[in-house]
């Protein structure tokens, strides 16, 4: 197919036309924290949104700030070509340089919005030596029955080398001097604040309407003169270390890719620290200690502009915050709760999903569309006589997985099941291991797909005996077969009968256990195979269109948009005069709205109560429109190193109201979108005056009963 660069002047693309994708990220982070700043939501959902910032700042430098960093310090090659032109060690500055002044935003919002708030509230933060009569009674009894038995003191000294700090854990680093007994005259040493102990510790015998607690780490602290029996305490501080967790495996390292992981997931307590975050106030010789001891760089370290030294003012590690979240009895303090509703052309079937899946494909917008029905698909096959085979892919699924639960009662049946688990998944594998490992024992056909290629596509397959022959039916989605993050991600997916996807998805389970290629994808757009150059084509059609003067559009709604080819293609179809809108929850390397490049695309992102996952793209106007749902993102990793689909929305009825009932409401949000400009700013959008107030998620929930409340996985920016 002819490149529309041959009908359309190309314009010089620098590396001035291209945002960061790391930086991008960090304001994405930024829209987070703005939804905990925001005094509209209610108290608890603010405290939600302060939580998720920190556990996707935690990712964000395991994984990427780690990655960076072995590019700038050691030998490691960039994975991706930075189309920005930013070198590793100048993305580490811009990156440190602009998360001290977000994690200080954080604080002060803690200190001065949220705190005040839920003072008003009736909750009590209270300091151990605050503590009188029956309070301090029943945290001293805590203390001995809880926390003492599990606390291990740690010396550091010649006989006592220094501890492996685990990733993320929270220690307190201590200065003692001896008064008695054994041991040096001076001595550091460490405590690790239990993980296995609630960080809140809840007080009773408060005021009528108070709600009093205590940090664990204020409760150890002030009872290190008992488990340092013979000292004195001169100083102590919290501190928390981050580690890289990527994890990188290699084809000839292992044969056993299932046991290769489990050792990777012991390895990564133990990865290279990427970051300290250590109380402001900390003893400087306490402090450089552990700095020095973990080869971190400080901000006289001299790379100027560069530390990985984060002075924290307040309480470290706000995750900590999920557990105020939980607490029974404040469901006024949250959003509104929700019951999802059975998906439109299920409700008339009663218990007979085949049948109605026969009739037509079926459309899943979650979570407004109950998960249930997907859970149903499976264990409904699992337990039907006439189901012969059940083939399923598995990326990231529940603690609890009724999913894997079905396929285990499915093979226990006699039918035949395969499960293609991904044990990359990253920060699932453990539960991956656990769930791949049971089904194993039930006769479940496990398989991990490839070493060197995630698979990420969210496919279910049924095999059933009807009449004389077999029927098919497949399911289709852009998230994974989690029930928990169903609740909480908005997705979007298919349920289909339609011979020609069920002739692909039977193709893409012999790929991916067979290594079987050759096949003519009919309806499936799959990746690595083609779904990059499929991509680029569909784009550069509408270039065409706008060309010969005939209606062009293009949408996308995605996670990521990074790849720096496909933004070079959407920049070509913008001089062609294509109408573009981009909906990107977070990273965006394209620079929108810059003339004579990238005048016709807007880009805008929603964050707001539901985590926006669904990947959509659309291509031509209304009455033409190619409508696609797909597992990918336009990156990189999506386009090459991971199984991925994109698959048609073929009924037209179900593209109609992509059309003209979700897409236009995304797109009229004025109340928690905000829109991209030329210049890498996000500026949140508000009504005009006279126009009515419109946010899309709640329009999507309006004919939602109400019912009561789940709770929310704990993190914004993991899920892919």
């Amino acid at each position: 197919m002819a490149s529309v660069t041959s009908a359309v002047q190309r314009v010089s693309v620098g590396p001035e036309c291209f945002f960061n994708r790391e930086l991008s990220w960090l304001e994405f982070n930024v829209r987070v924290l703005e939804e905990a700043e925001n005094p509209e939501n209610p108290l608890m959902e603010r405290l939600k949104f302060l939580a998720i910032f920190s556990s996707n700042l935690d990712e964000f430098f395991m994984v990427r700030v780690a990655g960076l960093r072995e590019q700038a310090f050691g030998e490691s090659a960039p994975q991706d070509e930075a189309p920005d032109g930013m070198t590793a060690l100048s993305q580490l500055k811009s990156i440190a340089h602009r998360t001290q002044e977000l994690v200080a935003r954080q604080y002060h919002c803690l200190r001065e919005s949220i705190g005040p708030a839920m003072e008003a509230e009736g909750f009590q933060l209270l300091r151990y030596a605050d503590l009188e009569g029956a309070q301090r009674e029943q945290v001293d009894r805590f203390f001995h029955d809880r926390a003492q038995p599990i606390l291990t003191p740690m010396a550091v000294d010649p006989a006592h080398p220094s501890p492996r700090y685990h990733n993320r854990g929270l220690y307190l680093g201590v200065m003692l001097h001896r008064t008695e007994g054994l041991g040096p005259k001076r001595l550091f040493a460490v405590v690790q604040v239990p993980q296995v102990l609630p960080r809140v510790v809840m007080l009773s015998g408060g005021e009528p309407g108070r709600v009093p607690f205590v940090l664990l780490e204020d409760v150890v602290s002030a009872k290190l003169p008992d488990l340092f029996g013979g000292f004195e305490v001169d100083s102590w501080t919290a501190f928390r270390i981050t580690r890289d967790s990527d994890l990188e495996l290699l084809e000839q390292e292992s044969d056993d890719m299932l046991k290769l992981i489990e050792d990777r997931l012991k390895a990564r307590q133990r990865g290279q620290a990427v970051r300290i975050e250590i109380a402001a106030k900390a003893d400087e010789r306490l402090a450089a200690l552990i700095i020095d001891e973990e080869g971190l760089q400080a901000a006289d370290g001299g790379l100027e502009g560069y530390s990985e030294v984060y002075r924290i003012d307040g309480p470290l590690d706000l995750t900590a915050l999920w557990e105020l979240y939980r607490l029974p009895g404040f469901e006024r303090l949250h959003d509104k709760p929700f019951t999802p509703r059975p998906p439109r052309g299920l409700e008339r079937h009663g218990d007979d999903i085949f049948a109605a899946i026969a009739q037509r494909d079926i459309f899943l917008h979650h979570p407004y569309d109950s998960f249930d029905s997907v859970i149903d698909f499976v264990s409904r096959a699992a337990n039907d006589p006439r189901v012969l085979a059940i083939k399923q892919t598995l990326y990231r699924t529940s603690g609890d997985s009724p999913i894997s639960r079905a396929l285990i009662a499915a093979a226990e049946a006699g039918k035949h099941v395969t499960a293609i688990v991904e044990l990359k998944a990253r920060f699932d594998e453990a539960n991956n291991v656990s769930w791949a490992r049971q089904m194993e024992r039930a006769g479940v056909h496990v398989v991990f797909g490839f070493l060197d290629l995630k698979t990420h596509c969210k496919v279910s397959l049924v095999v059933r005996q009807e009449g004389g022959g077999l029927k098919r039916y497949v399911h289709l989605g852009t998230g994974n077969y989690n029930p928990t993050t169903a609740l909480h991600y908005t997705d979007m997916g298919l349920f289909t009968a339609d011979e020609a996807v069920a002739d692909d998805a039977s193709a893409l389970f012999n790929l991916l256990t067979g290594y079987s290629q050759g096949h003519a994808w009919r309806r499936l757009i799959v990746a690595p195979d083609d779904l990059h150059r499929r991509t680029i084509e569909l784009i550069e059609q509408q270039a065409r269109r706008a060309e010969a003067g005939k209606p062009s559009r293009i949408f996308a709604k995605l996670n990521a948009l990074v790849d720096h080819h496909v933004i070079e293609a959407l920049y070509r179809a913008s001089q062609a005069g294509v109408p573009i809108d981009i909906v990107a929850r977070g990273m965006c390397s394209l620079r929108p709205g810059v003339p004579g490049l990238s005048e016709t695309i807007r880009v805008r992102s929603i964050v707001d109560r539901f985590l926006e996952h669904s990947r959509v793209y659309v291509f031509g106007p209304d009455d033409e429109a190619e409508v696609f749902f797909s597992s990918a993102d336009w990156m990189p990793r999506n386009f090459f190193r991971r199984v991925e689909v994109m698959f048609p929305v073929r009924d037209p009825a179900l593209a109609g109201r992509i059309l003209r009932e979700i897409i236009p409401v995304y797109l009229a949000d004025n109340t928690r979108a905000r829109v991209l400009d030329a210049e890498g700013q996000y500026r949140l959008l508000s009504p005009a005056e006279g126009d009515p107030v419109r946010r899309s998620q709640q329009e999507f929930l309006a004919q939602r009963p109400e019912s009561t409340a789940t709770e929310p996985r704990e993190s914004a920016g993991a899920a892919s």
